[in-house]
């Protein structure tokens, strides 16, 4: 087997000896790594990332499994995304990342990668940026953190924080209370304890077959989260021996599979755009058509916050992903192949659950469709998406009048008005919050509830924008309208009073307005300036597809590769 490495190191010429030089001047002699697969570990750990605080550390356990397999790791520093810090949002920045990790994997002497994150975002940039790179890779997932705490009761991060807010809000929760849960909301290392957008993107690598089995729910603190670290990167190693490569794990099947995973879960409404992105790196087409009609398929399986009763950690010990699967297996894609080597049937032999109120068998389901519904309609011809399963019912079919805010701006300063002509029957109507103009889609799309309307007892309304929610989030959010407002959607042209109907059942989004005086109002609509001038939100802006084809780059997803480097 000739290594991919050795184009930088073998040989008698001048540039051969120049790398070896160079690794003398790192302290490695020629002997410590001719001949050996070079695994690169992709580490997204930083001082500002609290999901990704331990993975400095579980770097060292990854090089350990590396060394004991034979292999030599390279630790690679690349962006952090961090959920909680980056503004905009890191949406705006997942793209950056997987372009860095492919021009890494591209350029440098590596064989093979492990990829070390887990913040929402991270994951699907890691796997669109080795998925272009085509070379043989593991994904280390950054774990769930341990269960928030306060005065004796389990405190859900994001969920819970959201619910004590509205809460606080209406007048019920003094603000010595809300300073006390704050100091318990997020006690260790680790993504959100519930179902959100990393514990649902993680879950999917895993049903995609690029963890190892039982990897994506291992808590983060849990000496088994060690353990897997470093049978990752000893994987790693074997892959590259192997030739068994990213894009032979990838399939269409899988992908479905990860679909279908995701439904189960009652997962985050942003596993649509990140896989259908993660997708078309692979040259591999997914729609919002399929997650509609797999969610029709599927049911709701995991009780897990938001959606559900129970945290990550009760869903780990109640059998993880593998425990989930084992229900679903005469449905899944048994034969494709998984990082392990084996197909995915047998990585899941021997699964199973051991906690039917965490994972639901499939005669009791907590939902009996998947918990995702596409919506289309003349306010949304390109798709809108609705986590119906965490929504009041009554709102499941719902007509109302609009109240229109342009921009998250508008909406934070009026919101609370008292001014403001809004009750409980009244949709929310954000427009500007995506793509190109949030900019970067931000998580605004659990629009705030006027306070007034809280203090009356109204705790979910209809709300409809171009932005995303957090995955911990909940309420009857109808998000990532398209196409956005910013160019031009059937979002820009809604106005105060305009009634605007939502029926789950029949898939439907759409405003009562004739035809007619959507084309009278669409001739006098101007677009707005771009957001950006220059630098990377300049190509962000100009590249950027929307929110059902996954807004990933087009430059990136197009078919094609680079040419290999010339090392010599």
């Amino acid at each position: 087997m000739r290594l991919r490495s050795s184009e930088w190191f073998d040989g008698e010429g001048l540039r051969a000896y120049s790398h070896n030089a160079r690794l003398r001047q790192l302290g490695v002699n020629r002997d410590e790594h001719l001949g050996k697969p070079v695994i690169a570990i992709l580490n997204t750990w930083s001082g500002i990332n609290p999901c990704h605080m331990h993975l400095r550390e579980r770097a060292q356990q990854v090089e350990r499994g590396v060394w004991q397999a034979g292999g030599f790791p390279l630790e690679f520093p690349v962006s952090t995304l961090s959920e909680t810090f980056q503004k905009p949002t890191p949406m705006l920045y997942r793209n950056l990342l997987s372009m860095e990790v492919e021009e890494i994997l591209r350029s440098y002497p590596v064989d093979g990668c492990v990829l070390m994150g887990g913040c929402d975002k991270t994951t699907p940039a890691l796997v669109m940026g080795a998925a272009s790179a085509g070379l043989p890779a593991v994904f280390v997932p950054a774990g769930p953190m341990l269960p928030g705490n306060w005065r004796g009761r389990a405190l859900a991060s994001g969920t819970d924080m959201w619910r004590f807010w509205d809460e606080k809000r209406a007048g019920t929760l003094s603000s010595g209370d809300w300073a006390e849960i704050q100091e318990g909301l997020a006690r260790s290392p680790g993504t959100c304890m519930t179902m959100g957008t990393a514990s649902t993107m993680t879950a999917a690598a895993e049903a995609l077959g690029l963890t190892l089995p039982g990897a994506s729910s291992i808590p983060a603190v849990d000496s088994a989260h060690h353990r897997m670290a470093a049978a990752a990167g000893a994987r790693a190693v074997e892959m590259v021996r192997e030739g068994l490569t990213i894009g032979d794990v990838l399939s269409r099947e899988a992908y479905e599979d990860a679909v279908r995973t995701v439904l189960a879960l009652g997962g985050s409404t942003n596993s649509c755009i990140h896989l259908v992105a993660m997708a078309g790196r692979s040259q591999i087409p997914l729609s919002l058509d399929d997650f509609d009609r797999l969610s029709r398929e599927v049911p709701v399986l995991a009780s897990v916050q938001p959606a559900g009763e129970h945290l990550m950690e009760d869903f780990h010990h109640a059998g993880g992903v593998r425990g989930l699967l084992s229900r679903l297996r005469g449905s899944l894609h048994l034969d494709r192949v998984t990082v392990t080597g084996r197909t995915f049937g047998e990585d899941l032999d021997g699964a199973r659950v051991h906690d039917p109120a965490v994972i639901r068998p499939l005669d009791d389901p907590l939902s009996p469709e998947g918990g995702l519904a596409v919506l289309r309609g003349n306010l949304a011809p390109d798709g809108a998406v609705i986590k119906y399963v965490a929504a009041d019912p009554a709102l499941w079919r719902h007509t109302g009048p609009a109240v229109v805010f342009h921009g998250y701006r508008d909406l934070q300063a009026r919101i609370d008005s008292p001014s403001l002509e809004i009750t409980g029957d009244s949709v929310i109507v954000l427009a500007g919050g995506g793509p190109r103009g949030g900019p970067g889609m931000p998580e605004y799309g659990m629009l705030p509830i006027p306070d007034r309307l809280l203090r009356e007892g109204v705790r979910d309304m209809v709300r409809v924008s171009d932005a995303r929610m957090s995955g911990t989030s909940y309420g009857a959010c109808v998000l990532h309208v398209a196409p956005e407002a910013h160019v031009g959607g059937p979002l820009a042209l809604v106005r105060d009073g305009d009634l605007v109907t939502l029926d789950v059942a029949a898939r439907v989004l759409r405003v009562e307005v004739s035809d007619e005086e959507m084309a009278r109002r669409r001739a006098a609509w101007a677009p707005p300036p771009p957001k950006f001038e220059r630098g990377y939100g300049a190509l962000y802006s100009e590249h950027i597809t929307q929110a059902d084809k996954g807004c990933d780059f087009e430059f990136l997803s197009r078919p094609g590769r680079n040419p290999e480097p010339n090392a010599h």
